[in-house]
């Protein structure tokens, strides 16, 4: 059985619009998810890594919402450029992204 060394989970779970928990796909977590799995196979993590589209992480109301495992590490990510600082800091330096963490 492969064995990542991360593994990124994108919330990217879509309510009705009025529902009142919103959801992070309304939130651009899609965008979100595309770029961690670019970034990711540009900088050759394949195999050792992987992201992937998740459905509800319950967490939407504080979202677009993603977790890193095996840490369980969750983070708010709301912009695609921070898809960057986690990569570079957590994933391959091994430090959580303070300023991203869901709170």
């Amino acid at each position: 059985m492969p064995y990542f060394e991360r593994h990124v989970f994108v919330c990217t779970n879509r309510r009705d619009p009025n529902n009142p928990k919103g959801s992070c796909a309304q939130k651009g977590s899609e965008l979100i998810c595309e770029a961690f799995k670019k970034e990711m196979h540009a900088r050759g993590l394949k195999g050792r890594m992987r992201a992937n589209a998740s459905g509800c992480l319950d967490q939407c109301a504080r979202g677009p919402s993603v977790v890193v495992y095996p840490e369980q590490v969750w983070y708010t990510v709301e912009r695609v450029e921070d898809v960057h600082a986690i990569i570079q800091e957590h994933l391959l330096g091994g430090q959580p992204v303070e300023r991203l963490r869901m709170r």
